[in-house]
């Protein structure tokens, strides 16, 4: 799992806007019409609509798009009853993830009240608002009641995902296991260990596709759940097991074919594991620590198909593969309730994904090349996108088919299409990046590491796995630093280029430097003296091999950075210039600006090589580089040196580089509006392509350019990326955040591994 300290979880929430959401307006507001259109006296018209037909509501309001995530605190995670406020921070968690994953908005609602009849009428009351229900966090039994009622009285759909989210995404992952274990649904045993709401959900659905219910037996915190006993609610009761002479759950393992814990941690032993049958499967959900951990239960059975909670684990069983895209199935065609057909229309839609061929975006992420169904893939993996366009399809499908869809799809493929675009690219790119750093990192040393942010990211990529980090520095500084901030780098090497004990290595980088640069000016006694200089230092240990990558910029000007790196590392065999680029990422996914910090008035060959860089690095991401080569001029229109040299540059990689997607010179406004450029430039090789990468003329129109869209068009700006270099040396932006200084670590790491 994913290192993190209290302090970074409390600063997460806290720091910027408190919070994790907020409301954005999604109409014109900033004329006096358009608040008269918004507000008085424009918006009587659509009241006076929804008036007359209550259903409009869905055409003049949000509501078709809003669940409401409510709770009242008294289940909270693995927090227990923390109460309503408490509960804010997740349930604005679980709004987040609504959005991100199938673009629902969301208002959390935090009741404080533990009464069901008080709970019901107060979500009773303020329905009208939402297009769905997401209930949370509420303790059983309390929470079967107040789900059945407010499906009998409500007319929108509503899931308590507790319940329900856990049951889909395990009876998915259990059919496939089964069917991998040669078995039959309608003849395993199961043992469920636990009986609260997630676990009377996950057997009930277990019957639906097949189980039989005699076959299942349930413990709770006092044993087993059996007909012999005299202290069950009605939801036990219906699972109360004629095997009245079993004591406990070792005795309940032994020939059991699916074990499911939905309860504590270190329950299961691998001895109790040796004990299930042959093939057995074992569901070990319980978070963040399982039943029994993923390691032991390999090695105690190699005949075993194993799932956890956890993300670090092969098979994570994660709510999150459910509840979006069951919502967003449901709001789209606006069914009145989340009926038994679209639950299992769900269950039945992951569990088929497994089976079908992975993206290599999701192999890249997760470090594999042939991600498969099998036993360590028994179900998708939550960044798979097409999640979204398989879940909430058949969700819809099986609404209108079961009668309770207000609203019919007849072009299936088009809706599709329509979901797909609605996640927007704009955090996929660094999530593929930083899986793929992930999968094998590398040493990267820091130049400044007596500077706060660039510790406070050494210790984010070491906890998350991106890199091996090495400290460059005065031991005494940064030791008081790692002190004063509480920071856990205590295993990181810190190297001290000033200190006596590092004379000999010193020198022999120098000696290393002269070779390279004594016939361009420098003399031994030169390279020596700046060899006690972080950046040639930091250089070096590149150049030599005692680091990877190197990071360094965030306190010193662009040039004072570069040259170090460019006399110790040098230019890429092959390559005549070095060119920046940085990554724009926006909610139309990534852009790619070049050359936005090196050549200041390239000619046409140098914007060839600018060009070729660009494509080539793009690629390494896993993205296809679809080039706009820009000016102020289209296709020749006006004459004049810059759009001539953009006009012979495009000449010459149309020639001798017929493969690459590329074209101009053109204006950005027509490489970015397809319809634009298919009325006037039809002819344009870049027509229907989705530009995605852009060449400037000039390095004053590709900084100015990157630097308004950071500003005014709310772009993350990842850079710059140093292309070129024969080994990885990344330059930070001068005041870089901690988030963008990880990003550029990413960056380094991926690089690193590309080149070697």
């Amino acid at each position: 799992m994913t290192k993190f300290n209290k302090q970074d979880a409390l600063d997460y929430h806290e720091k910027g806007r408190p919070g994790k959401i907020e409301v954005v307006p999604t109409k014109p507001y900033s004329t006096q019409r358009d608040l008269t259109l918004a507000y008085s006296p424009g918006v009587a018209e659509p009241c006076l609509r929804i008036a007359e037909n209550k259903d409009d509501v869905y055409r003049y309001t949000a509501k078709g798009n809003l669940v409401a995530v409510i709770s009242n605190g008294t289940a909270v995670l693995g927090l227990g009853n923390i109460g309503a406020d408490a509960s804010k921070p997740v349930m604005e968690g679980k709004g987040l993830l609504f959005k991100i994953f199938a673009d629902i908005d969301v208002f959390d609602i935090e009741i404080n009240a533990e009464d069901p009849d008080e709970f019901v009428r107060t979500v009773k009351a303020i329905a009208p608002t939402f297009g769905g229900i997401n209930l949370e966090d509420i303790k059983a039994p309390e929470c079967f009641e107040i789900e059945k009622r407010l499906k009998a009285e409500l007319d929108i759909p509503l899931m308590h995902d507790d319940q329900h989210g856990t049951a889909i995404i395990s009876t998915a992952a259990l059919i496939n296991a089964v069917e991998l274990s040669g078995k039959n649904l309608g003849e395993i045993k199961i043992v469920i260990n636990g009986a609260g709401a997630s676990a009377i959900s996950c057997a009930r659905l277990y019957v639906a596709v097949g189980v039989r219910k005699e076959n299942i037996l349930m413990l709770d915190s006092k044993g087993p759940i059996t007909t012999d006993r005299n202290d069950l609610d009605e939801n036990k009761l219906f699972f109360a097991s004629q095997r009245t002479g079993i004591t406990n759950l070792e005795e309940a393992m032994r020939g059991a074919d699916v074990f499911v814990g939905l309860s504590k941690g270190n329950i299961v032993n691998p001895e109790m594991i040796r004990t299930m049958a042959s093939n057995c499967v074992v569901f070990a959900l319980a978070n963040p620590t399982p039943e029994i951990s993923y390691e032991q239960a390999i090695a105690a059975r190699e005949d075993i198909i194993i799932a956890t909670g956890r993300s670090d684990t092969p098979n994570q069983v994660n709510n999150v593969l459910g509840f979006p895209f069951i919502f967003r199935g449901a709001l789209d065609v606006r069914a009145t309730q989340i009926n038994e057909p679209m639950k299992l229309a769900a269950v039945h839609a992951i569990a088929q994904l497994a089976k079908e061929a992975v993206p290599d975006s999701v192999n890249i992420a997760y470090g594999t090349k042939n991600l498969s169904f099998g036993p360590e893939y028994i179900i998708p993996k939550p960044i798979d996108y097409r999640l979204i366009s398989t879940v909430s399809p058949a969700v819809a499908k099986a609404a209108i088919e079961s009668g309770v869809a207000k609203k019919k799809i007849t072009d299936w493929d088009a809706y599709c299409v329509e979901l797909d675009n609605r996640l927007g690219q704009d955090n996929k790119l660094m999530k593929s990046l930083a899986a793929k750093a992930k999968s094998n990192p590398k040493r990267v040393v820091f130049t400044e590491a007596d500077n706060y942010k660039i510790l406070k990211a050494a210790q984010v990529v070491r906890d998350e796995g991106i890199a091996k980090p090495i400290l460059l520095g005065k031991k005494s500084k940064i030791s008081a630093l790692i002190e004063e901030f509480s920071l856990d780098l205590n295993d990181v090497p810190i190297i001290d280029p000033y200190a006596d004990d590092e004379e000999q290595q010193r020198n022999s980088f120098a000696d290393t430097l002269w070779k390279k640069r004594q016939r361009k000016g420098m003399t031994l006694y030169d390279c020596k003296k700046v060899m006690r200089e972080r950046n040639y230092y930091g250089s070096m240990m590149v150049e030599t091999g005692m680091a990877d990558a190197m990071i360094s910029g965030l306190t010193r000007k662009y040039s004072g950075t570069l040259l170090p790196a460019i006399e110790c590392i040098g230019v890429a065999d092959g390559n005549k210039q070095l060119a920046g680029l940085y990554i724009m990422i926006t909610k139309k996914g990534p852009f790619f600006f070049a050359d936005t910090t090196m050549n200041i008035n390239p000619t046409a060959e140098e914007l060839v090589e600018i060009t070729l860089l660009a494509a080539n690095t793009i690629k390494q991401f896993n993205v296809v580089p679809r080039i706009a080569m820009l000016s102020y001029t289209n296709f020749g229109s006006v004459p004049g040196p810059v759009p001539g040299k953009m006009k012979k540059a495009v000449e010459i990689l149309h020639q001798n580089y017929p493969g690459l997607t590329v074209d101009g010179e053109m204006q950005a406004n027509f490489a970015l509006n397809n319809e634009l450029l298919k009325e006037q430039f039809g002819f344009s090789r870049l027509v229907d392509k989705n530009v995605n990468t852009f060449i400037f003329p000039d390095l004053a129109s590709g900084n100015i350019a990157y630097k308004l869209m950071q500003e005014l068009g709310g772009a993350e700006a990842i850079g710059p990326v140093l292309m070129g270099m024969k080994k990885p040396a990344h330059i930070l932006q001068l005041g870089s955040s901690v988030r963008e200084i990880v990003n550029m670590i990413t960056i380094s790491v991926v690089d690193a591994q590309n080149k070697r």
